[in-house]
């Protein structure tokens, strides 16, 4: 019957999610917290904020009514501790309600970049004081990893890392909420896998639940937007139900299934970084070079954006399912079933062949088949040489105008 406290988690998050954003919406036009269009963001309208509050107010009370005030884990080996770990409840709504605090003060007043990163690591630290520690993962085919002193470090960097991961891939409508429940219920399935695992399994629900709620009144055209203060607040929970996941279970697939189900916004996140860097432009600073962006500029349409990079984490986020319960390793040292083994590297191509399909077929080869085109149009006295120069240039610092 545990199964069932998880999808009644799932429903009463996404219900008081989804009452509560219109309330949310109309405190942020009160209070003028709203989101311009713009160059960087894909608003074509004036649009409130603040729907993160809604999202933690469903959050909180499906933990309050669901999470035990406690949750004890298993001790971890060469950890240190003479009993085992526990989490507490507390800790991981305070560090929520911070996060959520510190965005909407963003979403008010836009805040500095060492502020708003300050108050991530605030609720980071409050998180792993509480006990949302990793002690150790295990890899495939490596084994196990062990951090008895650096766990706690470790963890804070996870969650503020991941807060900002979710944070950048809030730029379309829909997106940030949509990636959410996908990952959030791939969580909860493979956490109720593992037996005495609620407690991930019901926050990985209430996540989901609550996105789902939010993005009822989000998926385009959006009548509100979650803001940083949702944004960051998705991240969190994620982050926390990734860690105590991992700690609750010696599984092989602890650490890669996390990496996987949010393999999406991590290469998102990844791409537009490198692409800073490279052009020595602060990684903090905001531009218009994620894939939503880029998908926006080749010619896609939001809802056709936001329809490939779902259908990308599903199937990412089935692959990490089929990592989990295809039975290709066993509890004997060292045996894994070979044949398995082959059925989940078909899988792993299949995923890697759709991610190289959407990012380098739809973002590279259309782009450039498209914008010399559009060049050629333009003056057809310019040289071929010239074209796929300027096309050249333009991929390589992302600085081109929308193709048509």
């Amino acid at each position: 019957m545990r199964y069932w406290d998880a999808v009644f988690a799932f429903f009463v998050a996404m219900a008081i999610s989804a009452v509560l954003t219109p309330l949310a919406a109309r405190l942020a036009r009160r209070l003028g917290v709203v989101e311009l269009p713009s160059e960087r963001g894909l608003a074509e309208r004036i649009t409130p904020l603040l729907g993160g509050l809604a999202i933690l107010a469903a959050v909180v009370a499906a933990i309050a009514i669901w999470v035990p005030a406690t949750i004890h884990l298993p001790k971890p080996p060469h950890s240190g501790h003479q009993s085992k770990p526990v989490v507490h409840t507390w800790a991981i709504v305070a560090g929520a309600c911070v996060i959520t605090l510190v965005g909407a003060i963003d979403d008010w007043r836009s805040l500095r970049p060492q502020w708003k990163l300050a108050g991530q690591i605030i609720a980071a630290i409050i998180a792993v004081e509480g006990g949302v520690v990793v002690y150790d993962v295990t890899l495939p085919f490596v084994g196990a990893l062990q951090f008895p002193h650096t766990g706690g470090v470790l963890s804070a960097i996870w969650l503020v890392g991941l807060m900002n991961v979710v944070n950048f891939s809030d730029g379309v409508d829909g997106l940030a909420a949509g990636l959410t429940t996908i990952d959030g219920v791939a969580f909860a399935i493979i956490a109720f896998s593992f037996h005495a695992y609620d407690s991930a399994a019901w926050m990985a629900a209430l996540t989901a639940g609550a996105a789902l709620g939010f993005l009822f009144h989000n998926f385009h055209p959006a009548r509100v937007f979650m803001g940083d203060s949702g944004a960051n607040l998705l991240g969190y929970m994620l982050g926390v139900v990734a860690i105590i996941g991992s700690v609750k279970t010696n599984a092989v697939v602890a650490l890669v299934v996390p990496l996987i189900i949010l393999a999406v916004p991590f290469l998102d996140t990844s791409f537009v970084v490198a692409k800073r860097l490279k052009y020595r432009r602060k990684p903090w600073l905001a531009d218009a070079n994620h894939f939503h962006h880029r998908m926006a500029r080749i010619g896609f349409s939001q809802r056709k954006t936001v329809a490939h990079l779902y259908a990308w984490t599903a199937l990412m986020a089935g692959l990490a399912v089929a990592l989990r319960f295809v039975p290709y390793h066993h509890h004997k040292p060292s045996y894994y079933e070979w044949g398995w083994v082959a059925v989940l590297a078909v899988l792993g191509l299949a995923a890697l062949a759709a991610s190289f399909y959407l990012v380098y077929v739809l973002e590279i080869l259309k782009f450039r088949h498209l914008r010399s085109f559009q060049l050629r149009r333009a003056d057809p006295d310019t040289s071929e040489h010239e074209v796929q120069e300027q096309v050249r240039r333009e991929f390589e610092t992302g600085e081109f105008d929308r193709v048509r």
